[in-house]
């Protein structure tokens, strides 16, 4: 059976085999990313496999869960995933909406139910996420969530022939104080 987390507009579903065409498809399309990611294609499929390999022992000893985010009617439209960072065991999300469905608040909902979920089963203080400085609906997704703004991570990815800059947002759990989607 599928572990799902209901939301108002979306529900999250851990990823199974049978989600692997759509993952494939999204994560290798040309610029389906925008402007902020590598250009595609990005795996071939055998190492698309490797890393969605549950048994994988280094996702297992990062703990690294992903979820696909549906509509309610079970329309996949992205994916969301957390993982520790070690070695202070802070999570830390990633999430990506395809790009006919964004717009829509979707990805705030997600990332709000994976805020709740993680602090509600977790013993963790902090929640982090990073995104391009450019990528401004991204980083509103985060605000909208709690999230705060750290700092800026200069020259931290190379993208598209050039150094990136990002930014790193935070939110902890006294910041948090209860659940916006999920009850207790």
């Amino acid at each position: 059976m599928f572990e799902v987390i209901e939301g108002k507009k979306i529900n999250l579903r851990l990823m199974e085999k049978e989600d692997f065409d759509f993952c494939w498809d999204s994560w290798n399309k040309f610029n389906s990313y925008g402007d902020f990611e590598p250009l595609g294609p990005q795996l071939s499929k055998s190492e698309m496999e490797q890393r969605l390999d549950v048994n994988n022992p280094f996702l297992k000893a990062m703990n690294r869960k992903r979820f696909i985010i549906e509509k309610k009617d079970g329309t996949k439209i992205g994916g969301i995933n957390h993982f520790i960072v070690q070695p202070h065991r802070v999570m830390e999300i990633g999430f990506a909406i395809n790009s006919n469905e964004r717009g829509k608040g979707f990805g705030t909902e997600a990332v709000q139910i994976m805020v709740d979920y993680l602090f509600l089963t977790n013993n963790i203080s902090r929640i982090q996420a990073i995104t391009d400085t450019s990528n401004l609906a991204s980083k509103r997704v985060l605000e909208k969530s709690g999230f705060t703004k750290e700092g800026t991570l200069r020259q931290y990815t190379f993208t598209r022939g050039k150094m990136n800059d990002k930014d790193i947002f935070s939110i902890v759990k006294t910041d948090w104080k209860e659940p916006k989607i999920l009850s207790r």
